[in-house]
């Protein structure tokens, strides 16, 4: 049997969104596709069907991205490169740390990755408040507001958080405007996805002081360009796309559940509605 037949036979697959896109458009369907990603863009061209079941990899991102974004936090309220220099320069510097206890978080996107990550963010006595599509009650959240409220929520923030999957409402929604509506002092992390911010903006924003300092993990071209300016940018730090790591136990459970789930008839866990993908 050939590879195209043994995939055609396939009803039931689990991989990469970007993958599965490549067989849809050669005209392969599953009955159900269980995505290895929290992001389901590759499937949502509009030449590909939408005649099948979808799950995206939910609840399994949490504490790999809550866990990246703390290690970022505390380095900055450790100061822990300045130890790093005075220790290479072989200078004492007695001067302490600052905590985190009192700080004002918002996280943008309140989805179960960053309900996630403010539970882990208040043991650590931080006030958090969570940015979604409309106000309403989440659990770890002090409170959660809508995203026409941004830029009031992060006046007074000391981090600024983002989590957002990319859909067109979120494209290019950090722009010059909420750059210039940010508390001065604040700290801005993107763990979500690049096509949110506007590049230049944040450069703007941190070369004349309007922010006191950033952390990308996404962006709207990966691998980052050597040429990009981000590079050189005064302030920020840059890794690559590692803070939501699939952890192979975590993914295969979910799958594992969701393949009961489905042998069952009942809803899968992070099932996809076509209409309205997030």
């Amino acid at each position: 049997m050939g590879d195209d037949e043994a995939v055609r036979r396939c009803e039931i697959w689990f991989g990469a969104p970007d993958k599965a896109a490549a067989l849809l458009a050669k005209g392969f369907k599953p009955r159900w596709l269980q995505s290895t990603w929290a992001g389901i863009r590759p499937l949502l061209s509009d030449h590909l069907t939408t005649d099948y079941r979808l799950s995206r990899a939910v609840g399994i991102f949490g504490q790999p991205i809550a866990e990246y974004i703390l290690a970022r936090i505390l380095e900055q309220k450790q100061q822990l490169r300045r130890c790093a220099t005075d220790q290479a320069e072989r200078r004492w510097n007695p001067q302490p740390p600052a905590i985190l206890a009192g700080s004002k978080v918002v996280i943008v996107g309140a989805g179960d990755i960053g309900q996630a990550v403010a539970g882990f963010l208040r043991p650590f006595g931080v006030r958090v408040t969570g940015v979604a599509t409309q106000a309403k009650t989440l659990p770890n959240f002090d409170n959660v507001i809508a995203l026409n409220d941004l830029r009031i929520a992060v006046a007074d923030a000391d981090y600024v958080i983002s989590v957002l999957p990319e859909t067109p409402a979120t494209t290019d929604i950090f722009n010059t405007a909420f750059f210039a509506a940010v508390n001065p002092g604040a700290i801005f992390i993107n763990v979500g996805r690049g096509s949110a911010v506007v590049d230049q903006a944040l450069i703007a924003a941190l070369e004349r002081g309007r922010l006191a300092g950033a952390v990308l993990d996404v962006f709207r071209e990966e691998p980052l360009p050597p040429k990009h300016p981000f590079w050189t940018t005064p302030g920020l730090l840059i890794t690559g796309h590692i803070a939501g790591p699939t952890i192979p136990s975590l993914i295969c459970g979910l799958f594992q559940e969701n393949l009961r789930r489905f042998n069952a008839g009942e809803r899968l866990n992070g099932e996809v509605d076509f209409r309205r993908p997030y």
